[in-house]
């Protein structure tokens, strides 16, 4: 079930991830990171604890969320939903 719920919210970030127009040099290294985390984390069979159970990914996930908080609210909204959902997966 927690499994299904992450991979929804994966799916969620990346439609988000999409709507971004072209953005500054800063911008667009955070959203490549970020494709790159989903891409990983999407790709993987084995439970996501697994798979990246390390601080950085959360570090830099909360990064994204202040990054994008105001000119994409909605970016960072999603953000902010995943990351809830990693902590109560015991991220």
């Amino acid at each position: 079930m927690e499994q299904q719920k992450l991979r929804e919210l994966l799916e969620s970030l990346h439609q988000e991830l999409v709507h971004v127009d072209t953005v500054d040099e800063s911008t667009e290294d955070v959203l490549s990171t970020l494709r790159e985390d989903i891409r990983k984390l999407v790709d993987k069979d084995e439970h996501p604890a697994a798979i990246n159970s390390d601080e950085p990914l959360i570090e830099r996930l909360n990064e994204a969320v202040n990054h994008f908080e105001a000119g994409h609210p909605k970016l960072s909204l999603a953000i902010q939903h995943l990351l809830d959902s990693l902590a109560n997966m015991g991220f």
